[in-house]
């Protein structure tokens, strides 16, 4: 699965960051039907995790409310430079990844 993850390049110590992930994921809710007329499973992302330099900051156990491609948004505090890494699973078992790098000026 596709996704995209906005960090910013650099912030400054103890700044407040914006952190938003767009993930390619078509969020079957087991309700649609194909063209033969037969039930589409229910595959949606159902636990997504972020860290920061190894440890935990954000976390989401999502259902099928959530619309295709889901967007998501959060904050956290820019405490040292490394990586911010998101990771989900789906209903299928289907696991993906992304990561990207802040640097953290004093």
């Amino acid at each position: 699965m596709p996704a995209r993850l906005l960090v910013p390049e650099r912030a400054r110590a103890g700044e407040v960051v914006a952190v938003r992930v767009l993930i390619q994921h078509p969020m079957e809710t087991g309700f649609s039907h194909d063209m033969a007329g037969a039930l589409i499973a229910r595959n949606v992302i159902h636990t997504l995790v972020a860290r920061y330099a190894g440890q935990e900051i954000f976390r989401a156990e999502m259902g099928s409310g959530i619309a295709a491609n889901p967007l998501l948004q959060f904050w956290t505090l820019a405490r040292a430079s490394g990586a911010i890494t998101l990771e989900w699973v789906d209903d299928r078992g289907v696991r993906g990844s992304v990561s990207a790098s802040i640097v953290v000026e004093p």
